[in-house]
């Protein structure tokens, strides 16, 4: 039978920033280009843009940064802000919940400043229209009064760069995606990049690791840099009380397992997943929401998490009629294969 998660568990993998980790995270933030390791495709474009950008005296044209949690959307935008010379200022989609919270903060912006808008997929329509006129035109529409009465005023903006950062780039309306002037894809990272990523944090935070103890933890990180920080936080932790400060390859090793990290960096949440999908479905197919019934999870949780990682490890594939596990998930779970495996979608 699965184990039921705890708090620990459900948080030790998820590549979405808790509140608490604020600090440690700024404390680990690269601050140019030079100093963010990976995406290297991304960071050259990045950087002609600002240059050129600079070179002209013009605004950096709108940007939107896509692809799994914990990638680094929102370290980019800190980058391309401080590369740029440029003010910042951060808020999220669901923060803005009426048109008088986007006027706010686009009114207080100065010229060429960034506004960042994390989980841009979620802002309502009636914030989205008027989003519109503020990026093309740089300026703002507000309605004064009601009914008969009501007046339309346009106030002029400072010109201004929006960065919008999503997991879920489908659910952007195409009048939304089509103002960015560029489009930005983060993919996971290699474990060589990870290893580097690690090393990186082990120095700033005075951590003694071995190379086989790096290697260890990067290849539990989920190839995902905010886990890989989140990983070496916790390791530190258990060498510093059982051994003596320092982080090996055997240190990682029994730390982890005791977080019930494994080798393919899953936790007990991505294991009940696979083990409902093969125990109570037959290995699939089935939809999302049966298997979030099944495990007491939210689909919205399974597809943005856990999903997307169990999908680049080839645990589980997606077909015409649902998610199925593939041979590889019964190999990792030691389950028998009892039936004929569906052809996945192409």
């Amino acid at each position: 039978m699965a184990i039921e998660p705890t708090v620990a568990e459900i948080d030790i993998i998820n590549p979405v920033p808790d509140a608490s980790e604020t600090l440690f995270e700024v404390t680990l933030r690269p601050q140019k280009l030079s100093e963010y390791i990976g995406q290297e495709k991304i960071k050259e474009s990045l950087k002609i843009l600002i240059d050129a950008a600079s070179g002209r005296k013009e605004t950096l044209e709108h940007l939107l940064l896509y692809g799994p949690p914990g990638l680094g959307k929102t370290t980019l935008a800190h980058i391309i802000a401080k590369e740029g010379k440029v003010g910042i200022k951060i808020t999220s989609g669901p923060a803005i919940e009426k048109s008088g919270d986007l006027a706010s903060l686009l009114t207080n912006l100065s010229e060429n400043d960034i506004l960042f808008i994390d989980e841009i997929h979620r802002l309502n329509k009636t914030v989205e229209e008027i989003l519109y006129p503020a990026m093309e035109e740089y300026s703002l529409d507000i309605v004064l009064g009601k009914g008969a009465g009501a007046k339309a005023l346009r106030l002029d903006l400072p010109k201004f760069t929006l960065i919008g950062a999503t997991t879920r780039i489908g659910m952007l309306s195409a009048p939304l995606r089509d103002r960015f002037g560029m489009t930005y894809r983060l993919d996971y990272y290699e474990e060589p990049e990870i290893e580097k990523i690690i090393e990186r944090s082990a120095k700033i935070l005075n951590i003694k690791i071995e190379s086989t103890g790096r290697a260890e933890v990067a290849k539990r990180a989920r190839r995902t840099p905010r886990i890989a920080n989140r990983l070496l936080k916790r390791v530190r932790d258990y060498a510093q009380v059982r051994a003596g400060g320092k982080i090996t390859e055997q240190v990682a090793h029994d730390a982890l397992n005791m977080l019930e990290v494994d080798d393919l960096g899953l936790d007990n949440n991505d294991r009940r997943i696979l083990e409902a999908l093969i125990e109570k479905f037959g290995g699939g197919p089935v939809g999302i929401t049966s298997i979030a019934a099944a495990t007491s999870e939210d689909a919205g949780t399974i597809e943005d998490i856990y999903e997307p990682y169990l999908l680049r490890l080839g645990l589980i594939a997606k077909t015409p009629k649902g998610r199925v596990a593939t041979p590889a998930a019964y190999d990792h779970l030691k389950k028998p294969i009892n039936k004929p495996l569906t052809k996945p979608l192409l």
